[in-house]
């Protein structure tokens, strides 16, 4: 049998070309695990409980984006979290058993409570946002997941489920594995400002992007503010042009950074290459994406997901169950 793996993305607006490497990546597990792959709207609500999220209209969005990408129903589950109400379930009773000080001591509790708190002005001071990370942990187990693909930020959040995962096995029965993080190469785009790539800085370039879109944003890369002329010497460690080329063109930096700085190519006939490379990436998720917006489509796989998903995860809670005497 597939091992198995989980992993998921909060539905918080349309994804973009920042989200690419994480769901490649899922892509490349798809035919090697048995996969779940969740849609995980009660996160969302973690720090955004306030915000009265269009929530069926964010979902049906990322589904579209992840199919338009190349995740394949055929070969893994695309569900609903809230759909699954034994997320939920399993949540409550690791609740039971888990102590604040290991959700307290999560990096991201501290740092989001700085970032959205004190500088947003959010109230994060909710049980719901102290405790995700043992929701993240039933998300995980309640599938049994062998490993969960995440980046390098994520790796406390994976200790913390396996110290769950034992901390439950020690007191009733070995009913959980406990999850590996499969480390993905995450690419670290910025927005086009230079900032980081993110929809409320209005800098990024959407998975759906038309090629005038494209065009566009790329229009709007800072690069070397002290190159006036295009054959002036270059500086390409400054230019944000040059730190998408380093991703998408690996094979070719060596020269193009060496005809940046002899300026022997200036900064419009770059961005001109870039357009041409990022229209060639995103132009078969737009002619995917047309097949996925036929109706009932994206529904179907949502509820079929849902099914495959609610099956295995009902198998897991009535081992819970019975270890411990419910």
């Amino acid at each position: 049998m597939k091992k198995r793996i989980f992993s998921g993305m909060r539905p918080t607006g349309a994804l973009h070309i920042g989200h690419l490497s994480v769901l490649q990546n899922w892509i490349a597990l798809q035919s090697e695990y048995e996969c779940y792959f969740g849609i995980v709207d009660w996160h969302a609500l973690t720090t955004g409980y306030a915000d009265r999220l269009d929530m069926r209209g964010l979902i049906r969005d990322i589904a579209l984006d992840w199919l338009s990408v190349g995740l394949d129903p055929e070969q893994c589950a695309i569900l609903i979290q809230s759909n699954v109400l034994e997320h939920a379930e399993l949540h409550l009773l690791f609740s039971m058993i888990t102590p604040i000080s290991w959700l307290e001591r999560v990096p991201t509790y501290k740092d989001q409570i700085q970032q959205l708190g004190k500088e947003e002005g959010k109230d994060l001071s909710t049980y719901g946002f102290l405790g995700y990370p043992a929701l993240q942990a039933a998300d995980i187990l309640v599938y049994k997941a062998d490993a969960v693909p995440v980046g390098e930020d994520q790796l406390p959040h994976i200790e913390l489920c396996r110290e769950i995962a034992r901390r439950f096995n020690f007191m009733y029965e070995a009913v959980f594995p406990e999850p590996r993080a499969i480390i993905g190469k995450i690419a670290m785009l910025p927005g086009v400002d230079g900032r980081k790539m993110s929809k409320s800085y209005h800098n990024a370039i959407s998975l759906t992007a038309t090629s005038k879109e494209i065009k566009t944003r790329v229009q709007q890369m800072i690069t070397d503010p002290a190159r006036v002329r295009k054959d002036d010497p270059g500086h390409p460690e400054v230019c944000v042009v040059h730190r998408f080329q380093q991703i998408y063109q690996p094979e070719r930096i060596a020269e193009i950074e060496a005809d940046c700085r002899e300026g022997k190519i200036g900064c419009v006939a770059c961005k001109a290459q870039l357009a041409d490379i990022l229209e060639k990436l995103l132009s078969p998720f737009r002619e995917r994406r047309l097949h996925w917006e036929e109706p009932g489509r994206v529904e179907k796989v949502l509820r079929e997901g849902n099914e495959r998903a609610r099956e295995t995860a009902l198998a897991t809670m009535k081992d819970v169950r019975q270890a411990m005497g419910l």
